[in-house]
């Protein structure tokens, strides 16, 4: 049966088909078959589970995985050994899940155990350990039972294979967990720390998977904390590395992930992306990416043009990913990515492309691209990206649709061509259907965009906004859990309620619904920011001429400002002055309530800004914080997305 199922699938499938599985685990866990029989049936199991995706699931539907773990009991090195090469093969096939490792508690510390039994025990383990290590639970579980300290002198094994499948280990262990990190670098293998061993293994001399790996890891210490974005190892070892991975002379599963690790290495650091930006053409070398499936006569190289093909669509991601983090925070850095050539328009493709994947790093580039206010005004503009964009909010996963929903705010910023064609092509009704998702991060982005669209608006648009949103959902979304929620509704609260004819029409129509909702902020457990920016809506009201009327009408919010006079925090205490400043323009009773309010403030301790600030309100009833006598807050127009 060994030697008929050897690289044969027919067969394998055959054998499957007759029944062989079942048969073969009720002789390996037979205790009357002998230890050579119930080896040589591990080996059978193993080269079946080395077909297809079919195979393993029929293999898993037997139960072969308990079968497997009850026999590395065994006290017998062989069998043990094929049961591991068996459960290796099983466990990297993408279709058995990785939870069937954890079921058993008795399962990890057995594997631990056997680590120290021979280099072939060690391969098999660390193989299993990388590949069914899918999140921090499965992290905690292999950090708690000594995955590090049993693995970490494999590392300097007489065995290439030991050696790079503990390494694949450590960089599953590492990746975004602080704890392993910080465990992994003062760890010492022969007197050596671990980060040492690591760039040791960077080195240009060594297989081109061991440098990856060895890159991989030391990114994932340094993203999580245990090591310095200037330290040498990086700035001088792992980044030139990564870089290097990127080069034509590299395979392309190689460029694929060297990108990808570059862009996760470089993504939150400025120096690390400016250092990258001039390391070796990289950005210039990026646009090679896009070249594949090259194009070659199409029988004489079928060969490479299904490898191509297989790879076109990773290496576009790839470049689209380590595009993003190198624009992420320099203008220079932006300019030179978008002067590549074509780059625009390989976007713009990107973003209508099959492959999810791919779309959702075309519009990461795209966005990180948007930050940039220059950009924003011609590139953008020339090509029409709002276009596309919206295109792909209209139907897109909720991955896609969050990176997509950040940069319409940025293309719904006052200076931006885009914002009148966007509000041309239906986004308000878009953008308020985003309010209503169960995801958060959809909702902050729609009210965000929202805001930016309100922001020093004509009229129109504000009433388009406050009928697509409806009053029910904008006091639904000032309830929200979520404090980004609150805060950019506070946001669009204030931009609505900017310019006098504006307040007065609004508050004429929904003044009631905005009194209450601010009266329960004030009144409710919220931060210093969010009543803030609730005292600076009160002033925008308090700057309309008919709207004016609801505060001065309204004790509990007159007892409210009076209360924020006073408080011990200065950013509540200005707000509040400038409600009153507003206030008592035109009116006597509110002079009054300045003065003894303001009266009552200066007797306190207050600091010299706050006194000059009350001395020029009580002594000419104007304020400092306005050009005029009587002005609204300017509306919320936020800074780009971070």
């Amino acid at each position: 049966m060994k030697n008929a199922v050897i690289g044969n699938n027919k067969q394998k499938a055959n054998l499957i088909v007759l029944g062989a599985v079942p048969r073969l685990l009720y002789l390996l866990q037979q205790e009357t078959s002998s230890t050579e029989l119930k080896t040589e049936c591990a080996v059978v199991l193993g080269s079946l589970a080395m077909g297809t995706e079919n195979n393993v699931k029929s293999l898993l539907d037997c139960h072969i995985i308990p079968a497997l773990l009850q026999g590395l009991l065994s006290p017998d090195l062989k069998f043990i050994e094929a049961c591991l090469r068996c459960l290796r093969t099983i466990f990297t096939s993408p279709v058995t899940p990785e939870e069937l490792l954890y079921t058993d508690a008795t399962v990890i510390p057995h594997l631990m155990a056997l680590l120290s039994r021979s280099r072939y025990t060690q391969e098999y383990i660390c193989q299993i350990f990388s590949h069914c290590c899918k999140g921090p639970d499965h992290q905690t579980i292999l950090f708690n039972h000594g995955a590090v300290q049993n693995i970490a002198h494999l590392l300097t094994s007489v065995s290439y294979k030991v050696r790079m499948q503990a390494l694949k280990c450590f960089s599953v262990l590492a990746f975004e967990n602080p704890q392993v990190s910080m465990t992994l670098v003062n760890v010492l293998v022969d007197g050596e720390l671990l980060p040492q061993i690591f760039v040791k293994m960077l080195q240009r001399d060594k297989p081109i998977e061991m440098q990856l790996t060895s890159a991989k890891c030391l990114t994932y210490m340094c993203r999580a904390g245990a090591i310095r974005t200037d330290d040498n190892c990086i700035v001088l070892k792992t980044l030139p590395c990564l870089v290097r991975m990127c080069s034509k002379e590299r395979l392309l599963e190689e460029r694929v992930e060297g990108a990808e690790t570059l862009a996760y290495l470089i993504e939150p650091d400025v120096e690390l992306q400016r250092i990258a930006s001039i390391t070796d053409h990289l950005i210039a070398m990026l646009a090679d990416y896009f070249k594949y499936p090259s194009s070659v006569s199409a029988i004489t190289d079928i060969k490479r043009l299904d490898h191509d093909l297989k790879h076109a669509h990773e290496l576009r991601q790839a470049a689209f990913k380590l595009y993003a983090s190198l624009g992420a925070n320099d203008e220079d850095i932006r300019k030179k990515i978008i002067e590549t050539e074509n780059m625009m328009d390989r976007i713009v493709t990107g973003l209508s492309e099959s492959s999810v994947k791919v779309r959702l790093a075309a519009v990461r580039c795209l966005h990180s691209l948007s930050r940039s206010v220059q950009q924003l005004r011609t590139s953008f503009q020339d090509h029409a990206v709002w276009k596309p964009l919206m295109k792909v909010l209209q139907n897109a996963p909720d991955e896609i649709l969050v990176v997509a929903s950040s940069m319409l705010c940025n293309l719904l910023l006052e200076f931006s061509p885009s914002k009148e064609p966007i509000l041309e092509s239906g986004a308000v009704e878009l953008l308020c259907g985003l309010t209503q998702s169960e995801n958060p991060a959809l909702r902050v982005n729609g009210i965000w965009a929202l805001m930016n669209m309100a922001f020093q608006a004509e009229q129109k648009i504000k009433a388009d906004i406050l009928r697509s949103l409806s009053t029910e959902q904008l006091f639904r979304l000032l309830s929200d859990s979520d404090l980004n929620v609150l805060m950019k509704t506070l946001g669009l609260l204030r931009n609505l309620l900017s310019t006098r004819p504006h307040i007065d029409k609004i508050m004429s129509t929904h003044g009631k619904q905005i009194m209450q909702a601010v009266t329960l902020i004030l009144e409710g457990e919220h931060n210093i920011e969010v009543k803030e920016q609730t005292l600076c809506i009160l002033a925008n009201i308090a700057d309309g001429t008919t709207a004016k009327e609801l505060i001065m009408t309204n004790d509990d919010i007159l007892q409210k400002i009076k209360y924020y006079m006073g408080h011990s925090h200065v950013k509540l205490q200005l707000a509040a002055m400038f409600c009153i400043s507003n206030l008592v323009w035109n009116e006597e009773e509110g002079k009054r309530l300045l003065r003894f309010v303001l009266k009552k403030i200066m007797e306190r301790k207050v600091s010299n800004r706050d006194s000059i600030s009350c001395s020029k309100i009580l002594g000419r009833g104007t304020t400092h914080w306005a050009l005029s006598t009587q002005q609204s807050l300017l509306g919320m127009n936020e800074n780009l997305l971070a």
